[in-house]
């Protein structure tokens, strides 16, 4: 158990049968009543964020995810097969399960995978990847002063919006959280 005071970012609880992690939190204690706890807490497994305020010394149960780094290996058609780096078992993750991080997985890339109660809930993408252009149009000299972006496919077949000056064969280096074009590699 863990009480709301001593909630940071990062900390997971378990509320309703459901994993949530603290984004954001605030003790306030106003000048009347019982001081209290906002909190906004985002669904581990959906991606969803809510906002719940507690009572100040509120007890919850600490949700125990296990992280195990797994190597992303093919996909079967009916899912993505990863290998668990430890013991080489390997395990079909539904594409649904996935959520966004799809779109930035490169076969033989190490990532995390996240259980919740012996459960897959999700992935936890790095913040960065590192992917190459195949297509894109050619950019027309002259015409980066406006700031324009035009549309560029990546190797996993993802779309992202770059700047003009980028070409088919360049590497980029992509936010998965928002996925935002950052830099060239």
């Amino acid at each position: 158990m863990i009480s709301v005071n001593d909630f940071k970012t990062g900390v997971t609880i378990e509320m309703d049968g459901q994993a949530y992690v603290v984004v954001d939190f605030q003790h306030v204690k106003p000048g009347k009543g019982a001081a209290f706890v906002r909190a906004k807490l985002k669904n581990v497994k959906t991606g969803g964020v809510v906002e719940k305020t507690f009572r100040a010394g509120e007890k919850l149960p600490k949700a125990h995810l296990d992280r195990r780094e797994m190597q992303y290996l093919y996909n079967d058609g009916e899912g993505y097969v990863f290998m668990d780096n430890e013991n080489y078992e390997q395990i079909t993750i539904s594409a649904d399960a996935m959520g966004d991080g799809v779109k930035w997985l490169l076969e033989n890339m190490n990532i995390h995978v996240l259980f919740f109660q012996g459960n897959i809930i999700g992935l936890d993408m790095p913040n960065f990847v590192e992917l190459e252009v195949i297509d894109t149009e050619p950019g027309i000299k002259g015409d980066t002063a406006t700031g324009a972006t035009k549309s560029a496919t990546l190797q996993t077949g993802a779309r992202v919006q770059v700047p003009l000056f980028i070409n088919t064969g360049d590497r980029l280096r992509i936010d998965t959280r928002t996925g935002l074009y950052m830099e060239r590699a």
